[in-house]
């Protein structure tokens, strides 16, 4: 797990997990403060603008698609994934090949 460590030093940073994949897609959880995740609209996913402006710091192309219930006083996991065609850093195995 990796930390970002915040601007106030008070308030509990946003971990991010190792990142791990299927054959598909690569997945990464990214565990938010209590206080953050109070702020989180209910109603839909985080798309990528608002989950940036809440903090939460990856490269392009990963998408939240899922939220997971808090516990009282307890971080808040919430799950990214993206295919790693949107991985910026991502070369197809047939063009190094070629």
């Amino acid at each position: 797990m990796h930390q970002q460590q915040g601007i106030n030093s008070q308030r509990p940073s946003i971990i991010y997990s190792d990142r791990y994949s299927d054959d598909d897609y690569e997945y990464r959880h990214v565990i938010l403060p209590v206080d953050l995740a109070k702020i989180i609209p209910k109603a839909h996913l985080l798309t990528e603008t608002e989950w940036r402006n809440l903090g939460i710091q990856q490269s392009p192309g990963w998408i939240h698609y899922m939220y997971h219930q808090p516990a009282k006083n307890h971080p808040v996991p919430s799950d990214f994934g993206r295919h790693p065609h949107n991985d910026p850093n991502y070369q197809d195995q047939e063009m190094i090949e070629n």
